[in-house]
């Protein structure tokens, strides 16, 4: 088994990395990093289309515009959190990513109060991708609890260790919308079982980005998303990494 595992994860990288279908992003980072220069967040789920295209379809998702951080929605996320009433367009903390903040963030409620959320942050790479349309990276997290970051000491959101999970809810609730005609995978940051983020919270992935192309003008898709398939060295990999993970109880 450790053979097999060095051989798939040490070895023979350079065989599932693979940008096929969005060249550009080969030489892109794909981890986030915060305020102070700490990596955060990984890169995990991408989306193509405008700006117009992108807002329509998280609408659709019941994924909700996240209010930009002011003293006042400051307090009214303090507020929800000790008081457990909802606040379903709650503020998130800047991450950057190519030196700047995001570009778009939206969340899902989970429960009454804003200690619990699906949120993800997104910024737009390229005006024009392989499909001549935008290009959107982003980082989609759950908050599972407020607590005190690991490595500054400042109040914060404890995310989830299961990052893939988290991008599969974005992926279902844009696909039930029908706000998505095709899906595929790219590299992001490799297979990683004891990644730490901003905050200093685990998290583990199979490392890659699962990119959305998103319908236009939010003409729904009446049939499922097409899958293009990724290469065969890259379906190997996701074997292995489920086969592991799952022995490990992740």
């Amino acid at each position: 088994m450790f053979a097999y595992t060095a051989l798939a994860y040490l070895a023979l990288p350079a065989l599932w990395s693979h940008y096929e279908h969005q060249k550009k992003l080969a030489g892109l980072p794909m981890v986030t990093v915060t305020a102070q220069g700490i990596p955060g967040d990984p890169i995990n789920a991408g989306l193509i289309g405008d700006e117009r295209d992108v807002l329509c379809a998280m609408q659709a998702a019941s994924w909700y515009p996240a209010d930009p951080v002011t003293f006042k929605s400051s307090i009214e996320i303090v507020g929800s959190v000790l008081l457990d009433r909802p606040y379903r367009d709650a503020p998130v903390s800047n991450l950057f990513y190519l030196g700047r903040h995001e570009d778009l963030a939206f969340e899902k409620p989970d429960g009454k109060s804003a200690d619990h959320r699906h949120h993800v942050r997104f910024w737009k790479v390229f005006d024009q991708g392989e499909e001549k349309r935008p290009v959107w990276l982003g980082a989609v997290t759950y908050d599972r609890s407020v607590g005190v970051s690991h490595y500054t000491g400042a109040i914060t959101h404890h995310i989830g260790a299961d990052i893939d999970a988290e991008r599969a809810l974005l992926a279902a609730d844009l696909e039930a919308a029908r706000m998505v005609d095709a899906k595929y995978q790219v590299t992001g940051i490799g297979p990683t079982l004891t990644g730490r983020n901003g905050g200093g919270d685990p998290y583990y992935t199979d490392g890659e980005v699962w990119i959305l192309r998103l319908v236009v003008a939010c003409e729904k898709r009446p049939d499922p998303a097409t899958i293009i398939p990724s290469p065969s060295a890259t379906e190997l990999k996701d074997q292995i990494w489920h086969d592991i993970a799952d022995a490990l109880g992740k």
